[in-house]
């Protein structure tokens, strides 16, 4: 009796070590490994995105973005035994979500801005083992135009156009769409005289299509259609700016303005200059004897812009490669809060993500207009990004508007061959600080403005 009575009580205390663990197993839910797919709901509008999850706990999972080609991969953190996080890199938003009982997830694009109060949140479900974006696979209707190629695009309303600055508006309207289809499947990009959407994926069913891209900002949507002549009617929206019209016309000749002639000096100007403080609160300025006789790469970013961020992906691997020949570089950083406090949180996360070497330094609030008048010399800064770059003199010698990121083909190596010339001419340049007669170097200030 004694030997039962034993292997009952060690029976009764496995099993009391083992429920709370399988209690607590089941309470502290993980999405399962594989491919999902998502959708956001933005008044009333679905907007379809596709991810991956690889590990099965937050400790050492992944969460990956996918984008026709593209991957954007993030971590997930959990919140308690039933929430779970994915933030979204350097972006102050994140992916909060519960694991349902059915293994589905329900949560929000959730907008970390302070000064919003989650205004721009954004409800999503998600569904594990679908890899379609738009049709279901069998429901699929034949394609009945084809959209490959170049189209000459342009934004149509009105009310989205009106701005003081002629240029302004000429740079929101232009567009051209690079598209590839293979048969009901839609990738491409489209491109703006300041930027690019990153790529999109989608469908093509009938003469309508659709697209979307979700890779950490805001999700958007583009979808339209094909008339007889070959027209093209269309709509493209988030869940945080307003849905805009457009239309446009398959052209391979199709071209944006010339990106280094959309940004300029004040008449008579050949430099910049501007008084910053960095990550630690201590002023930056061009003057400071660290750029002097360098060439320096100025940047003007925000985390908010996503072309920003690729331009980043871009410049700090190249800075870390060259900053050895002479090279400097300053990231001058515009942010949805005119707060240091939050430019240190942000910037902060910012510079540790791309092991950013160079000075980062808070310009102000997120305006166009803003940066223009804190940058002096600067006569009209007409995008996020902009890529201003300084000879050994201190003079700038070049100015370029926006980013054209890998997506876009052609013009991505266009950009990286032109900006590598022009860096390796500028540092075959002898530095003029370094002659033994002072007096012959040039100054250091801005000249006066007119």
């Amino acid at each position: 009796m004694k030997a039962v009575a034993a292997l009952l009580w060690s029976g009764t205390a496995l099993l009391a070590t083992l429920l709370p663990a399988a209690a607590a197993e089941a309470a502290a839910r993980f999405p399962k490994e594989g491919i999902w797919r998502g959708e956001f709901t933005v008044d009333g509008d679905p907007i379809p995105f596709n991810f991956e999850v690889r590990g099965r706990d937050a400790a050492d999972a992944s969460f990956e973005l996918i984008n026709g080609s593209r991957r954007d991969r993030f971590v997930v953190e959990r919140v308690s035994d039933d929430t779970l996080s994915v933030p979204m890199n350097t972006y102050d938003a994140a992916l909060v979500f519960t694991v349902r009982d059915d293994g589905t997830l329900a949560g929000e694009y959730r907008d970390l801005v302070p000064s919003r109060n989650g205004a721009r949140n954004i409800p999503f479900t998600a569904e594990h083992g679908k890899a379609w974006r738009f049709v279901e696979p069998g429901r699929e209707q034949p394609a009945g135009v084809d959209l490959s190629g170049k189209w000459a695009l342009q934004q149509s309303d009105q009310a989205r156009l009106r701005d003081d600055n002629p240029d302004e508006r000429r740079n929101r309207r232009n567009q051209v769409g690079l598209f590839q289809q293979q048969g009901n499947r839609l990738t491409g990009v489209i491109m703006t005289a300041v930027g690019d959407s990153r790529e999109l994926e989608g469908v093509v069913q009938g003469n309508r299509f659709w697209l979307s891209h979700f890779s950490g900002p805001s999700p958007r949507l583009i979808k339209g259609t094909i008339d007889e002549d070959g027209n093209l009617q269309g709509v493209s929206g988030s869940g945080i700016y307003n849905v805009v019209r457009f239309e446009g016309r398959k052209d391979p000749a199709a071209e944006l303005p010339d990106p280094y002639q959309l940004t300029f000096l004040k008449d008579g100007q050949k430099r910049i200059d501007f008084s910053f403080p960095d990550l630690q609160g201590h002023t930056v300025s061009l003057r400071d004897d660290k750029y002097k006789g360098k060439v320096v790469i100025v940047e003007v970013i925000g985390t908010w812009c996503p072309n920003c961020t690729d331009q980043t992906y871009f410049l700090a691997p190249w800075f870390r490669q060259n900053r050895h020949r002479g090279v400097e570089a300053v990231a001058v950083a515009f942010e949805q809060e005119d707060s240091f406090e939050y430019f240190q949180k942000v910037l902060g996360k910012f510079k540790q993500y791309f092991d950013i070497q160079y000075d980062i330094v808070f310009g102000g609030i997120a305006d166009k207009k803003v940066a223009t008048e804190k940058l002096q010399g600067v006569n009209y800064l007409a995008a996020f990004p902009t890529t201003f770059i300084i000879d050994r003199k201190g003079e700038v010698r070049e100015i370029y508007t926006g980013y054209t990121g890998t997506v876009t083909g052609e013009y991505y190596e266009q950009y990286v061959a032109r900006f590598n010339a022009l860096l390796d001419e500028l540092l075959a340049e002898p530095d003029p600080y370094a002659s033994a007669d002072a007096g012959t170097a040039p100054p250091a200030t801005l000249a006066a403005a007119p």
